[in-house]
C-alpha cells in the first residue's frame, strides 16, 4: 500500500520520523515510526534479520547502542522505504495503537538551563539576596541527579505526591499531601551511545551520542521541595514522577533548528565552549484543562544540550545508552512564556484565569499537556507528539503500627 499525508503541512512528515514503541489489543510491544497519524512497523518494513532484528524488541535501546553511523543509515532506509510500497500489515491507525515508554531509562539528570527560569525562582526563593543567580549559574550547567524509575510515558495518571512540608508560620514539619503541585515544561536528551569511565564526552562529539528529543514533564511538589531541598537539593518534591512523549525525534531531524544558544556573559571555560550552534528553536506550548496557558520557547535557553552532556561526563563519570537528561523549566522573558506554574502565577500571589476560574497550583482532576514543534528542513514543522498526564488524589495516607 502507498501512505499518504500532507506534505510539507503535517507535524510527522518524513522529515522527522520519530522512534517509538507500540502495541496492538493483545499483541507485544514493537518499534516503530510515525508517518502523519500512521504507525508504521519498521521491522516489518525494513526487516528483522541480522543487525535490523532489534526492530522486533520492546525497547529503543539495541537499536540506540548500534551508534551513530547506524542511526544515519535507517534513518535514510526509512525515508527511501516509506516513498513506496508499504506492507499492509505494517501500517496502523495511530488511535487503533497503544504506545509505550520509547527506551528504558538507565539514569536521569535534570538541569536547570533557563536564565530567565533560574532568576524567577531566585527572586521568589531569596527576595533578599543582591542576585537571584547562584554565583556558579552562569558558569556551569546546574544540575541533580534524579530517580529514573518515575519516568512514565504520556497518558500515566500521577498521583498528588505526600511528604513533610514546614510552611512559613508553622513552628514544626508536618507530613500531608502537597498543596502546591506544579509541572515544568521541558524538554528530556536522550543518549544513545555511552563513553568509558574516565573518558567524558566534549562538546564536539555531543551529537555522536545524543540520539534524540523527548517532551518531558517535571512534576514538582513545591512545599514538600522547599522543605528538603536546602543543602542537597531535590529529592521527594520531584521524584514521584516525570512524564515523556511517546516519539523520540532523532537529533538528526533538526538541523532546520540549530540556532546560536544566547552570549554567555561571562565566557565559558573552555570544556564548555563550542564553535557550532548548539541551541534549538523549538516551540513549547502548555496546555491546562484544555486552555494553553504559556509558550515557553526553548531558543532562550541559557546552556545548550551538548554543554549539559560534557559537563555531566568532564568528571569522568559514564553516561549509559537510554540515559536521560532534562534541561529543566523553559521559560522566556514574558509572563506569557513561564513553563511552570510558580512563575507563572508568581508564587500563588498573581493566579491565571484556567476556563473562568482563577488558579494557582493543581488540584486533582486537572489535566497538563506539553506540545512542540520545530522547523523543519522543507519549511514544515517537525511535531513531539505529546507529554500528558492527569493529577489523582493521593494514596491513603500511611499509618504508625
Amino acid at each position: 500500500m502507498k501512505l499518504v499525508y500532507p506534505p510539507g503541512h503535517d507535524l510527522f512528515g518524513l522529515e522527522n520520523l520519530p522512534y517509538g514503541v507500540y502495541s496492538l489489543p493483545n499483541g507485544s510491544p514493537r518499534i516503530a515510526t510515525r508517518l502523519g497519524n500512521q504507525v508504521v512497523d519498521i521491522g516489518l518494513l525494513l526487516g528483522e534479520s541480522g543487525a535490523d532484528k532489534v526492530f522486533g524488541d520492546v525497547a529503543l535501546n539495541a537499536f540506540m547502542k548500534q551508534g551513530h553511523a547506524r542511526w544515519v543509515e535507517v534513518r535514510g532506509r526509512l525515508r527511501d522505504a516509506l516513498v513506496r510500497e508499504v506492507p499492509a500489515d505494517a501500517v496502523h491507525d495511530i488511535a487503533a495503537v497503544r504506545l509505550h515508554m520509547p527506551f528504558d531509562v538507565s539514569d536521569y539528570v535534570d538541569f536547570y538551563a533557563s536564565e530567565h527560569h533560574a532568576t524567577n525562582l531566585g527572586k521568589l526563593f531569596r527576595p533578599n539576596d543582591v542576585s537571584p543567580l547562584g554565583a556558579n549559574w552562569k558558569h556551569l550547567p546546574v544540575g541533580y541527579h534524579g530517580r529514573a524509575g518515575s519516568i512514565v510515558v504520556s497518558g500515566t495518571d500521577i498521583h498528588r505526591p505526600q511528604g513533610q512540608k514546614k510552611g512559613a508560620g508553622d513552628q514544626t514539619p508536618h507530613f500531608g499531601a502537597s498543596e502546591r503541585l506544579d509541572i515544568e515544561a521541558e524538554l528530556g536528551f536522550v543518549v544513545g551511545t555511552s563513553n568509558p569511565m574516565g573518558a567524558p564526552i566534549s562538546v564536539e562529539n555531543a551529537a555522536k551520542h545524543i540520539f534524540g528529543v523527548v517532551l518531558f514533564n517535571d512534576w514538582s511538589a513545591r512545599d514538600i521541595q522547599a522543605w528538603e531541598y536546602v543543602p542537597l537539593g531535590p529529592n521527594l518534591g520531584k521524584s514521584f514522577a516525570s512524564t515523556i512523549s511517546p516519539w523520540v525525534v532523532p537529533l538528526l531531524a533538526l538541523d532546520a533548528a540549530l540556532i546560536d544558544i544566547p552570549r554567555q556573559d561571562p565566557p565559558v571555560l573552555p570544556y564548555l565552549a563550542h564553535k557550532k550552534p548548539w541551541g534549538l528553536d523549538i516551540d513549547v506550548e502548555v496546555e491546562w484543562n484544555g486552555v494553553v496557558v504559556s509558550r515557553p520557547p526553548y531558543s532562550a535557553m541559557y546552556w545548550s544540550p551538548a554543554q549539559m552532556l560534557a559537563h555531566m561526563t568532564v568528571n569522568g563519570a559514564p553516561a549509559r545508552t537510554g540515559d536521560l537528561f532534562a534541561s529543566g523549566t523553559i521559560s522566556g522573558p514574558k509572563r506569557e512564556q513561564r513553563g511552570a506554574f510558580i512563575e507563572l502565577t508568581w508564587g500563588g500571589a498573581e493566579p491565571i484565569a484556567v476556563n473562568g476560574v482563577e488558579r494557582t497550583f493543581l488540584l486533582d482532576g486537572d489535566e497538563v499537556v506539553l506540545r512542540a514543534s520545530a522547523p523543519a528542513p522543507d519549511g514544515g514543522r517537525i511535531g513531539f507528539g505529546e507529554a500528558r498526564g492527569r493529577i489523582l488524589p493521593a494514596p491513603a495516607p500511611l499509618h504508625s503500627p
